[in-house]
């Protein structure tokens, strides 16, 4: 354990139902999508977290529409209440996907990536694709490993 950094959620067992079942826990984040297409901002299974593929919608809808960076800062944060919410933290992140509308975007989404990420170093993947509905410049997703972030160390530079 590095003494500089606070400790993090020992690494549990994964929760088992009554018949030795592995607990399945999923999470919303009350978007009309979520309902509308079936799906759960996350899902907890065992000690995985995976996270879907996250836009930058709020309550009232998209949020800064025409800021790649801030659209980036406000899926994170999302990202990061779904993951706590299901017993994890950012630092249990091993793989993000980022996905951006405009090519041009790529480094402004990828300096708040790292301004997230830069100590813990998850695989990440980032792609132009057409996302769904214009406004939108960004989509994340990620996946976490409950106590993943109790393991870290300096990556290989």
């Amino acid at each position: 354990m590095d003494p500089g950094r606070p400790p993090g959620p020992s690494r549990a067992t994964p929760p088992r139902r009554e018949d030795g079942g592995t607990v399945r826990t999923s999470v919303g984040s009350g978007t009309v999508w979520e309902a509308m297409a079936g799906y759960a901002r996350a899902v907890r299974i065992g000690d995985r977290i995976l996270v879907s593929g996250t836009t930058a919608t709020g309550p009232n809808g998209v949020v800064a529409e025409a800021d790649a960076a801030a659209q980036a800062r406000f899926i994170l944060d999302k990202i990061q209440r779904a993951i706590e919410s299901l017993g994890g933290g950012l630092r249990d992140v091993v793989r993000t996907r980022v996905y951006v509308r405009r090519l041009e975007d790529w480094e402004a989404v990828a300096r708040v990536h790292g301004e997230r990420f830069g100590a813990i170093r998850p695989a990440n993947t980032l792609v132009q694709a057409g996302l769904v509905g214009d406004p939108y410049l960004v989509e994340i997703e990620a996946e976490a490993v409950i106590g993943a972030g109790d393991a870290l160390q300096s990556p290989a530079e």
